[in-house]
């Protein structure tokens, strides 16, 4: 199996606190693998690691074959907390900055747009979008560049189940083009429907990474590795 990106003992520390402690992932190329666990777990802190946000303490990255650097950002798209959105600008406007922050092709502007299901927003600004055609949106804004992987964290956090179900879809179509995923989230019943791969992580450890079987209890699995564990679900 081929891994797009694999990290090696990742270790992250704030002052005397222990975030990750020593976390090792692999993720296979063309899939979706899921990061789940619960809130505090320290998925967000991995996922800015492996977005250049913040620095590792200690630990290693490879990514398509090669240890990380920030060159490979421009290979990298992704989606952290908020999208990052001008809100006086529309959809099309918003992607043309980005475009042009990235040294990308503009001519892939409509085409992203028809792939989050913006084409028809015109002249509406994105301050007046509803939540989920923002996050949308944000992933356009992560699909600047044609990433080979793209970084999702909690992609479904306040979204109404059609925001959820348009979000599904939509990644769904990115598996059919070739883009590495990675997904972080603490909702179970979302990410069952799309993970090709899980890991758990629990007080900052990856307690369990493999494939998944989608005739598996995802819930059970998730609770009985953190019980084994003691780390409680919060």
């Amino acid at each position: 199996m081929t891994y797009l990106l694999e990290t090696k003992n990742i270790i992250k520390k704030f002052k005397d606190q222990v975030v990750l402690n020593g976390i090792s992932m692999h993720v296979p190329e063309n899939q979706v693998y899921c990061l789940l666990g619960p809130n505090g777990a320290g998925k967000t802190t991995m996922m800015k690691i492996l977005t250049g946000m913040i620095p590792a303490t200690s630990g290693n990255i490879t990514f398509d074959g090669h240890e990380w650097s920030r060159s490979d950002l421009a290979n990298i798209g992704s989606l952290i907390e908020n999208a990052p959105l001008y809100g006086n600008l529309t959809a099309r406007e918003n992607l043309k900055v980005i475009t042009e922050l990235r040294n990308a092709q503009e001519a892939d502007i409509d085409k992203i747009l028809q792939t989050v299901g913006l084409s028809n927003t015109g002249k509406k600004l994105s301050k007046n979008f509803s939540l989920g055609m923002k996050e949308r949106l944000g992933i356009g804004l992560a699909l600047v560049g044609s990433p080979k992987l793209l970084i999702l964290d909690e992609p479904t956090n306040g979204l109404d189940p059609l925001g959820i179900q348009q979000l599904r879809n939509l990644i769904a179509e990115f598996k059919k083009k070739d883009i590495t995923i990675i997904i972080s989230s603490h909702m179970l019943s979302e990410v069952e429907h799309l993970a090709d791969n899980i890991g758990i992580i629990g007080g900052g450890q990856l307690l369990l990474e493999q494939p998944y079987d989608h005739k598996a209890d995802l819930e059970k699995l998730f609770n009985s590795t953190l019980e084994k564990a003691g780390v409680l679900n919060v």
